[in-house]
C-alpha cells in the first residue's frame, strides 16, 4: 500500500477547491455537505483533537454562509468545504470499508484541513463564545 501523508491530503483538497469554490454559491448544498460530513464522521474511528475539531469547522462554515461570521479567509472556508467534499465522497483512495486503515486518507484530509484553517479556528471559537452563537 503506498503512503499516504500531508502533500497527497494537500493535493487531494487543492482539487476540489473548484467545486468547492461553486458549492459556497448555494447555502442549502453547503448545509447538505455540513450534514453528511457529521454523519460520515460518526462511522470514523476517534482520532482525538482532529476529530473534536470538526464540529468546529462546520460551525464556523455555517457562521460564514449564514454571514453572521465573516472574519475568516475565504481560502480558508474554501478549503475546509473541500476537504468535506472528500470526505463524503465515494471514491476514497484508502476504501471506508477496510478496517481502520480505510480511514486514513480520510484522516489526513481533516488534518490538512486543520493546519491550514487552525488560527482562524481558534479566532472563531473565542468569537463563538463570547457572542454566545450556536450553529445546530
Amino acid at each position: 500500500m503506498a503512503q499516504f501523508g500531508l502533500d497527497e491530503a494537500k493535493r487531494l483538497v487543492e482539487s476540489g477547491m473548484g467545486e468547492a469554490q461553486e458549492l459556497l454559491k448555494n447555502p442549502a448544498k453547503i448545509t447538505s455537505l455540513l450534514g453528511q460530513v457529521g454523519e460520515k464522521l460518526k462511522s470514523v474511528p476517534l482520532a482525538g483533537d482532529l476529530i473534536a475539531s470538526v464540529p468546529l469547522m462546520i460551525a464556523m462554515v455555517k457562521g460564514y454562509i449564514t454571514g453572521t461570521y465573516k472574519e475568516v479567509s475565504p481560502k480558508v472556508i474554501v478549503s475546509l468545504v473541500a476537504a468535506f467534499l472528500y470526505l463524503v465522497r465515494r471514491k476514497d483512495l484508502i476504501s471506508d470499508s477496510i478496517p481502520v486503515l480505510g480511514y486514513v486518507d480520510d484522516l489526513a484530509v481533516l488534518g490538512f484541513a486543520l493546519k491550514v484553517c487552525e488560527p482562524e479556528l481558534k479566532a472563531f471559537a473565542a468569537w463563538r463564545d463570547g457572542n454566545d452563537v450556536q450553529y445546530n
